[in-house]
């Protein structure tokens, strides 16, 4: 349902140029924006309207990976841990991450689903994914989980179970190493994933776990499935320094290359991370029309490194950002994610990469189309879909020094979730006064810890077992004499 008519009064607004000038009304009809012009009565709450965010990049995941003990590791130990997740709602699972990026002012959202519940067969789970979205409110992609190799490592897994203790093997060779799927079942079964869920609100897509973990077969097919279909691809790439050697070593002739050699680079690909890329890489990607998610926060936790932004908007490459389930204060605050990207990523002294209204409309309009494959960039203006998000704009500028302050700097310079005041899409508002309007927040969260605790009774094996394995992978990626 949306707000089928309103208006609101904003004390500012960022539009497609940049703040407009003076107080604006906002007028809200079936869904988008019907008009945009100067306010007469500013004597309402002050607010600051601007774009609503996209998180580019996420997992779906519902509780934090910290709160499992997955933490201050790199990415080859750290993903090992997520088994001691339990299976548990899908619904649940789904409306709690949907929600928490919807309170830190994300209306778009990316799940790639590379942890199922299992509970049922996929397409009736993702079916329960879909139904939580829409009840939340978001926009949403889907990226259907692919993997055929390298369960463990970059390599054969037998010597790693060959090196665990006798005693601990089996329950690592239960929960990680299992027969995939082929390339073709793959392709039916995001065929049947699309035809249970897909909608104007929720874009199916192949998601290849990575080069690492997806044989050539694999992405070939993904590849021209993709061309055929028109369906997009979400992916990670060379997310770390030992997946770049991996890559080195296995396509000498250079791994990005040869995935445009089979079809792979398109408008249609987003590529998550690109942290260990090249510049030649970039180029390649940019002349494709490649989109690349970065991932600031989660490259910082998990010891990535920093992705080269500088470098990728010099070769042209159209960047959106993403939280990964991982934001820099382990929760979903996209507008704090937004600000530490840029200043990290901005450059040096009066060299600048992008303005900060530059970084905004790339992070919305990139994000919203490699998550929703929508066009419209995201910008406020008349015409536009009403997805838009409210900051209290008396709580940012509590210093109130200025009536010509720049709010767009206020904006990079200390805005958080904290602030927002209303997230509004397609017209609905979803999240007010710090409320998820759709669902019972409290009541879902409630529930996924008690049926969260209740699975983790039974993982004390496991536990021992990714204690033992994390001392062989230290071994396996450090033979150099690295750590």
């Amino acid at each position: 349902m949306t707000d089928h008519q309103r208006t609101i009064t904003c004390a500012h607004v960022i539009g497609p140029d940049g703040p407009m000038a003076g107080a604006q009304s906002i007028a809200i009809s079936d869904g988008r924006i019907a008009s945009i012009a100067s306010a007469t009565d500013t004597a309402g709450e002050k607010l600051l309207a601007l774009p609503a965010l996209v998180n580019a990049h996420d997992h779906g995941r519902a509780i934090r990976t910290s709160s499992i003990g997955a933490d201050a590791k790199p990415l080859e130990s750290w993903i090992h841990y997520l088994a001691l997740f339990p299976s548990v709602d899908a619904y649940l699972a789904a409306a709690m991450a949907f929600a928490n990026s919807a309170l830190g002012g994300a209306g778009t959202v990316m799940n790639h689903y590379t942890r199922t519940q299992g509970l049922t067969d996929l397409p009736t789970e993702v079916a329960k994914v879909a139904r939580a979205a829409r009840d939340v409110g978001v926009r949403a992609g889907f990226a259907v989980s692919m993997k055929d190799r390298n369960p463990l490592v970059y390599g054969s897994s037998e010597p790693i179970l060959a090196a665990l203790p006798p005693e601990l093997r089996p329950e690592i060779e239960t929960r990680f190493i299992r027969a995939p799927l082929s390339p073709q079942d793959y392709m039916t079964l995001v065929d049947e994933v699309a035809s249970a869920t897909d909608g104007p609100n929720f874009n199916v897509q192949y998601g290849p776990n990575g080069v690492q973990w997806c044989s050539d077969a694999l992405l070939q097919a993904i590849a021209e499935a993709s061309a055929r279909t028109g369906r997009r691809v979400h992916m990670h790439l060379l997310e770390t320094k030992y997946q770049r050697l991996w890559a080195d070593a296995n396509y000498p002739d250079g791994v990005v290359r040869m995935l445009d050699e089979i079809g792979l680079l398109s408008p249609r690909l987003t590529l998550a991370h690109c942290v260990w890329a090249r510049q030649d890489e970039f180029e390649l990607l940019a002349e494709r029309g490649v989109t690349i998610s970065i991932n600031t926060s989660s490259n910082l936790h998990l010891h990535s490194g920093l992705a080269p932004m500088a470098e990728m908007r010099k070769a042209g490459c159209q960047l959106a950002i993403g939280i990964d389930s991982k934001a820099l204060d382990d929760d979903d605050d996209s507008l704090r994610e937004l600000r530490l990207s840029h200043l990290l990523h901005a450059g040096s002294g009066f060299d600048l990469t992008a303005t900060r209204h530059q970084a905004l409309q790339s992070a919305v309009g990139n994000g919203r189309f490699s998550v929703s494959n929508i066009t419209d960039a995201g910008v406020l203006r008349a015409g536009a879909g009403a997805d838009l998000l409210l900051l209290d704009w008396a709580a940012v500028d509590n210093d109130s020094l200025r009536d010509d302050i720049d709010p767009i700097n206020l904006l990079f310079s200390r805005a958080s979730a904290s602030h927002i005041r209303e997230l509004i899409v397609a017209g609905r508002s979803i999240v007010k006064d710090r409320r998820v309007m759709g669902i019972d927040y409290p009541a879902v969260r409630r529930e996924i810890l008690a049926q969260m605790r209740a699975g983790m009774a039974s993982n004390s094996k496991l536990s021992a077992a990714l204690a033992a394995i994390d001392h062989v992978i230290v071994a396996y990626h450090c033979l150099d004499g690295c750590c």
